[in-house]
């Protein structure tokens, strides 16, 4: 998808500087770039708000770079809205904690400092990624293909596993066009 400029960016990290650096950086790119210096907020905003993506840091108790409190946020956004990308950003990044941040939901995980161009670029990935979202017809015929594949054939065993009757199967594939 190509376009001018994304909806809604949420930016969060404790540091003015760097959320000042980020609003400009990511004005181009984006409609709307909201940024918050604490989390706490960030369930509230995103129940109050239409925001395509989250920019979140990793770290925001003093003295702490262990990334858990990023790590806390991001699942409670997933648990919430599972849908919503969310992007982490540190400082203080290791491949552990890169890998438990994709394990746990993160799209894409950046450190700090970060290159602008590269930055916008995954942003943008991640969004573009998000919007090529399969259809729910065609997550429907790609779960009965599956069904069907697996009980290699057996109409009657697939409609089984699927929790419908024969009738409804052959039904949905007359329809879904299977």
């Amino acid at each position: 998808m190509q376009k001018d400029k994304y909806g809604t960016i949420l930016v969060i990290d404790d540091n003015e500087a760097i959320l000042t650096a980020l609003r400009y950086c990511l004005s181009g790119t984006f409609q709307r770039i909201i940024t918050k210096s604490s989390p706490d907020s960030v369930l509230t905003i995103l129940n109050q708000e239409v925001v395509n993506l989250v920019l979140l840091d990793m770290n925001f108790s003093i003295g702490v770079n262990t990334g858990q409190d990023g790590l806390f946020w991001l699942r409670a956004i997933r648990k919430h809205h599972p849908e919503l990308p969310v992007v982490l950003i540190t400082a203080y990044a290791d491949v552990n904690l890169a890998v438990r941040g994709l394990k746990s939901g993160a799209s894409d995980f950046i450190t700090k400092p970060w290159d602008n161009d590269e930055l916008v670029r995954k942003l943008k990935d991640v969004l573009d990624a998000a919007d090529d979202m399969a259809t729910l017809d065609e997550m429907e015929t790609d779960h009965i293909r599956r069904a069907i594949d697996r009980c290699h054939g057996n109409m009657k065993l697939a409609a089984e596993q699927l929790g419908i009757t024969r009738q409804t199967l052959y039904n949905k594939m007359k329809k879904l066009e299977v």
